[in-house]
């Protein structure tokens, strides 16, 4: 039996006007409308010479960014991503290194035995990764970045800071963003083991300001033959004023800082000789803690000192290495107007991608966003742009050659 064209019509008709239908269908319109709108390509500062070679090496940076359609807003971006990203399985060799004031440093490599491309370990490229403010060796963003280098036949190592990578905490000295005396141990150390091998820093989120302050302060002789950051906070003042907004601290800050109060509980015994531990327990905010704690242990005279000391904005002149940052318009934890876009812009080795969406340590796409994602594309395209085509990079940001012979 066969409908007649009237009777089809009145059938599709009364499908489409119930009201679940046309709810449905209005939100699926909107929603692609809105994600067509948040679809752009992200904004590169760079010196000319530098973008050229990112957009030759690294194809990611010209791309479009879409975020997930039903996730664009920087802090939604940041909670999905701490809730649904999937975490790579990775076997770690873990090292445990001492320092000059009798602690100890713990290092988890992943040293790749199996790479086709660089069989010999002696010369395997390194990747260095600088964790954020209270993350380690475990979180994914770091799986995923390992996922990213052994799939082109790095190693990588995880530089856990002082007290967070599960080692005993031997002295009272934990770490903060403006001192790199433990990074310096680490390079060299990394450098001691395998002086052949060419080594590149990856800093996230904290990691990164401690990266770049440290690439500022060793300018030519810091070990690494590029730098990349995610998420960076670029002004320490600046990300404090804007996480003690009233959600940013609901949602972040308050997590934060019971995650910075619960590594002090974990080591009070050797931190109660130089700080008041319940004074300190009692912060409700990142720069609270900062203030009780962090400078005091580093012996600044204020919290503003510290944060002016730890903040990369200042600095970014004095480095001197090939260095990409990926920071996005909407990341709680990093406004957008402290980002030193003149600087960067008259500086020949540095490189701001900028995209308008991504939160915070997210960049998430697809309608599932648990696998890969822009930042670890990102990642991986320009580490193996650093690796593979060092002359390259190298005379694009105006780096002189180490090996080249003097003029006579």
């Amino acid at each position: 039996m066969f409908l007649t064209h009237s009777e089809l019509w009145r059938t599709y008709w009364e499908c489409v006007s119930r009201p679940y239908t046309v709810f449905l269908c209005s939100l699926t319109a909107a929603l692609c409308y809105l994600w067509g709108r948040k679809r752009q390509t992200p904004a590169l500062v760079s010196g000319q010479a530098f973008g050229a070679f990112l957009y030759k090496h690294c194809p990611v940076v010209a791309e479009r960014f879409s975020p997930t359609p039903w996730c664009w807003g920087g802090r939604l971006q940041t909670l999905v991503c701490a809730v649904l990203k999937s975490r790579p399985p990775v076997t770690y060799r873990n090292e445990l290194i001492p320092t000059v004031d009798g602690g100890q440093i713990s290092l988890d490599w992943m040293d790749n035995p199996d790479s086709a491309t660089y069989p010999d370990s002696s010369t395997r490229p390194t990747v260095l990764i600088l964790p954020g403010l209270t993350g380690n060796s475990k979180q994914s963003y770091v799986l995923h970045a390992l996922n990213q280098a052994r799939r082109r036949g790095y190693r990588c190592v995880v530089f856990n800071n002082r007290g967070l990578g599960g080692e005993e905490l031997l002295t009272p000295v934990t770490y903060c963003a403006a001192n790199t005396s433990d990074l310096e141990h680490v390079v060299q150390h990394v450098k001691g083991l395998y002086p052949s091998a060419p080594v590149l820093g990856a800093g996230v989120s904290l990691g990164g300001m401690l990266l770049l302050n440290y690439l500022a302060r060793k300018r030519t002789d810091s070990g690494m033959v590029a730098g990349i950051t995610i998420s960076a906070p670029w002004n320490a003042l600046k990300s404090a004023a804007s996480m003690e907004e009233p959600l940013n601290w609901l949602l972040f800050n308050r997590y934060l800082t019971a995650g910075l109060c619960s590594a002090v509980t974990r080591h009070r015994k050797v931190l109660e000789k130089v700080v008041d531990i319940e004074h300190v327990l009692k912060a409700q905010t990142i720069r609270e803690f900062d203030e009780r704690f962090t400078s005091l242990l580093f012996g600044y005279k204020s919290c503003s000192d510290y944060y002016f000391d730890a903040s990369p904005d200042n600095k970014l002149h004095n480095t001197t290495v090939p260095i990409l940052c990926l920071n996005a318009a909407d990341d709680p934890f990093s406004p957008q107007h402290a980002f030193p876009l003149s600087t960067i812009q008259s500086l020949p080795n540095v490189a701001l991608l900028l995209t308008a969406h991504g939160g915070h340590i997210a960049f998430l796409q697809g309608l599932f966003p648990r696998g890969e994602s822009y930042m670890e594309r990102l990642f991986g395209q320009f580490v193996q742009a650093a690796f593979e085509h060092p002359k390259d990079i190298r005379k694009a940001c105006g780096v002189k050659d180490e090996h080249a012979s003097p003029r006579l």
